[in-house]
């Protein structure tokens, strides 16, 4: 089978088994060493290709994982769709464990301690982050979250801490005041990238617990419940990309076109 694909899926290491005729690759980038090896393997007759985020024995911090290097690799496969199904915890009341949040918008809370850009210099561009989320496949993905009767979000704001560490009780409070909808420790820069190589990021937070539990009369997250949690959802996420993935058509976008425009 050709080493090319033209979706690209970063996620856990369960999903290895919706694929099909796998192989798997190892793919040298100007950015050092990938998460893991990438599977490329066919779904709904459609070449697809998947990295575990953390590696395949989640051995990778979220600020350890070499986003740069991830990306890139998707990009020289041939990707041109980046899906990036993640946990992540619910600053609202009205997000429950459970729900799935289709997120628009990223706020980035890591403080600058990530490498975010491919543009370091000779090239200095500046890659428009407005709506860094691609809306076409977005739609796709509530159209195929509707099909499978699954509680979801539309939209949110996803904001992303450094971690490995959760919130304190203060932060998540401001975090809830400032109205974002639920928090995450990788889609920064993650999904930015994706957007600086002219790829379409989609977002699929999966509502594993309510932070520090402010919104609701629950115990503040722990690590055991959002594995706990998130392994009872993994079916669903599992539907959710199949049906994502069998009612693809490819498409073109503006996300194809963002650093031509951007350099202007």
């Amino acid at each position: 089978m050709e080493n090319k694909a033209t979706i690209g899926i970063f996620g856990g290491s369960g999903f290895y088994s919706f694929l099909n005729d796998v192989k798997e690759v190892t793919v040298e980038t100007p950015y050092g060493k990938t998460s893991d090896k990438i599977a490329i393997g066919k779904i709904a007759d459609k070449s697809v290709a998947f990295m575990p985020r953390h590696g395949k024995e989640h051995s990778l911090t979220p600020e350890q994982v070499n986003y740069r290097a991830n990306i890139w690799a998707m990009k020289e496969i041939g990707c041109k769709y980046i899906i990036s199904p993640c946990a992540a915890g619910s600053l609202q009341e009205f997000i429950k464990p459970g729900d799935i949040v289709f997120c628009d918008q990223f706020v980035d809370w890591t403080f600058g301690r990530r490498k975010d850009t491919f543009y370091e210099g000779p090239i200095i561009t500046h890659v428009s982050a407005a709506d860094t989320y691609c809306p076409k496949l977005r739609e796709i993905a509530i159209n195929a979250a509707e099909k499978l009767n699954l509680s979801y979000h539309k939209k949110g704001t996803v904001v992303v801490i450094n971690g490995p560490r959760f919130t304190t009780k203060a932060e998540s409070r401001f975090f809830t005041n400032q109205g974002f909808s639920v928090i995450n420790m990788t889609q920064y820069p993650e999904s930015y990238l994706a957007k600086e190589l002219d790829m379409c990021p989609l977002n699929i937070s999966m509502i594993t617990d309510f932070d520090a539990g402010l919104v609701s009369d629950t115990d503040p997250v722990s690590h055991s419940e959002v594995i706990k949690v998130f392994q009872s959802n993994i079916i669903n996420l599992k539907k959710l990309l199949l049906q994502i993935i069998t009612d693809f058509e490819e498409y073109d976008c503006e996300c194809h076109k963002t650093s031509s425009k951007s350099r202007a």
